[in-house]
């Protein structure tokens, strides 16, 4: 008869794969500990299987099926097999543009090179640093989010002041609003 058990691995174990030790009850073989090898790349609320690990049955034993619950992890997110992360980025370095440090879920880092003008919101992709399934692997898709400073004074303050007095004259909710109208 099979038998189905769930575990709860880490976002960062289900990418690389991991061997769990499970401790059976309930069965023959009350008490015993099995290896299972979780693969790499498991998705949130798979199944893996264990041929004949389960319980006793007329033809013989049957399998143990071992659902896995994937811990969400505090910046990567997945979607199929590409990595997502939101990367917060300063006013000036968007507007200026800049080179930035963004980190991998193997731990290393990538720099990127934002444009002047970045918006908030845009996607940059980096290419086989997603989910690795055999020889293929997805991306990581970085999405940029500018971070207005909450509090201005003194120096940067007049800047942001001069600056809106060169900018003045651009209107940039005219064709919104147009559209909105339409």
């Amino acid at each position: 008869q099979d038998i189905e058990t769930e575990i709860s691995i880490s976002f960062r174990d289900a990418l690389f794969g991991k061997e769990v030790d499970l401790r059976l009850s309930g069965q023959s073989s009350a008490g015993s500990t099995i290896t299972v090898r979780i693969p790499a790349g498991v998705n949130d609320g798979s199944k893996v299987r264990v041929k004949g690990r389960g319980g006793p049955g007329e033809a013989g034993p049957g399998d143990l099926f071992v659902l896995v619950n994937v811990i969400p992890h505090p910046v990567f997110t997945r979607k199929g097999e590409n990595l997502h992360i939101s990367v917060p980025v300063s006013f000036t370095e968007a507007a200026l543009g800049a080179d930035i440090s963004v980190p991998t879920i193997e731990g290393d880092e990538v720099k990127l090179r934002l444009a002047s003008g970045t918006q908030n919101g845009k996607t940059l992709r980096v290419k086989g640093r997603g989910v690795k399934k055999g020889v293929n692997a997805g991306d990581l898709i970085v999405m940029i989010e500018v971070q207005v400073p909450q509090r201005i004074d003194g120096k940067a303050k007049k800047a942001l002041e001069d600056f809106a007095k060169v900018t003045k004259d651009e209107d940039l909710r005219s064709e919104f609003m147009q559209r909105a109208r339409a």
